[in-house]
């Protein structure tokens, strides 16, 4: 390439140009390497994979099963999520309602790119996941930004309405929600459910931490009320209930005409998910629940502590009923949330991640992880009330 190639302006894409990098990475860049620093910062289960995911795959890979499925992903695997579903009351046929994609992520930016035109209009239910923002904009769409501070953290009917107008094409749901841990309670999600056919628009839920819920709180699917299907797409996988995060096995439920637009950019940019990663989430969906019990049973257990520790130290904090994250508010500090997480790393070796990242209503606010060793997170919160109290004198 001649070096008069390399001086113009138009080499990359302006959009991902203006794309800003995860919020969240850069305070995982400042702690690689850094062996002293206890992260609350990781979304991420702290426990392997399952043993008996693990022999599965491995048996496959002893058999020499390492080729392409199809690119929904293995019929039997199909077949299994469309059995799981059906416990939470939806139905779906497995040959062409389900996708399996890698890990949710992937299957959000499918979904996207299948409904958004230049100009739609989508309603992001904020603070919310870092990823939902920035590849609704990569589609040219407008972002719509529901504030649900104002709420404790969930979003009502009465707001996504009033946010709705004849260019909405979405609303984008998380429950139990990254990063405040908080669930739409059943009756607000049954409202919403109204709002949606009302207007005829998706409602894309993210529910990858449905198995994660806490006390005697049950996860209900907005899908499941009577007439959603048709306008609901279901975003799960195994990455959180599973700890197969590594493995980047997630899917897709939804009505087969949408599929059959995601499926085209699947098989294009990525053709199908690892066969070994959806060998192993099939035997999860058949041998691992007891393996997801014991993993939810510890999370609460250490939601419990980190909650009583918040509490104590006087930090407003919200109890999460599912998800392994907690959202303290540290405004009474007097420092910004980047402030009290840049702090915290450099003077208490404790990673955390501000909550602005998030979007609105995320701004003094802070997200720990509580899926770390419960010995770490008891140092994590004592060096936390170290810098609290540092600053309440």
């Amino acid at each position: 390439m001649s070096p008069e190639t390399n001086t113009r302006e138009d080499r990359f894409s302006f959009k991902m140009m203006d794309t800003q990098p995860s919020g969240i990475r850069k305070f995982f860049d400042m702690i690689i390497g850094r062996d002293d620093i206890i992260s609350l910062g990781v979304g991420e289960p702290d426990f392997p994979t399952p043993w008996c995911i693990r022999e599965e795959a491995y048996y496959h890979l002893t058999q020499g099963h390492t080729s392409y499925t199809s690119n929904w992903g293995l019929i039997e695997l199909r077949k299994g999520i469309a059995d799981y579903m059906a416990r939470y009351n939806m139905e779906y046929n497995p040959k062409n309602e389900i996708l399996v994609t890698i890990g949710v992520s992937e299957a959000i930016d499918g979904i996207l790119r299948s409904i958004l035109n230049p100009g739609d209009e989508i309603i992001v239910c904020e603070p919310c996941y870092v990823s939902y923002q920035p590849l609704a904009t990569l589609c040219d769409a407008k972002l719509v930004h529901l504030d649900t501070s104002v709420n404790g953290f969930y979003p009502t009917a009465e707001q996504i309405e009033a946010a709705i107008t004849p260019k909405t094409k979405a609303l984008m749901i998380c429950s139990p929600s990254n990063p405040t841990g908080r669930m739409i309670p059943a009756d607000e999600l049954e409202r919403i459910a109204e709002v949606v056919k009302k207007h005829q628009i998706w409602c894309l839920s993210d529910e990858v931490y449905c198995e994660l819920v806490y006390d005697d709180h049950k996860h209900v699917s907005i899908g499941s009320f009577p007439g959603m299907k048709p306008y609901t797409v279901v975003l799960n996988g195994f990455s959180k209930a599973f700890a197969m995060t590594g493995w980047r096995i997630g899917y897709i439920c939804a009505p087969a005409e949408l599929l059959a637009q995601v499926v085209k950019l699947h098989g294009y940019s990525s053709i199908c998910a690892p066969i070994m990663s959806q060998y192993g989430a099939l035997e999860g969906l058949k041998t691992g629940a007891s393996e997801v019990e014991r993993m939810r049973v510890s999370y609460q257990q250490r939601r419990n502590l980190m909650y009583k520790a918040f509490t104590e130290m006087g930090l407003p904090c919200t109890e999460p009923e599912g998800a392994f994250y907690m959202f303290p508010d540290i405004r009474q500090t007097g420092l910004t949330s980047e402030q009290f997480a840049t702090e915290l790393i450099q003077n208490y070796q404790v990673a955390v991640v501000p909550g602005n990242v998030f979007g609105a209503g995320g701004e003094g606010f802070i997200r720990c992880c509580y899926a770390t060793d419960i010995n770490k997170i008891k140092i994590a919160l004592d060096r936390i009330r170290q810098m609290v109290d540092a600053h309440r004198r």
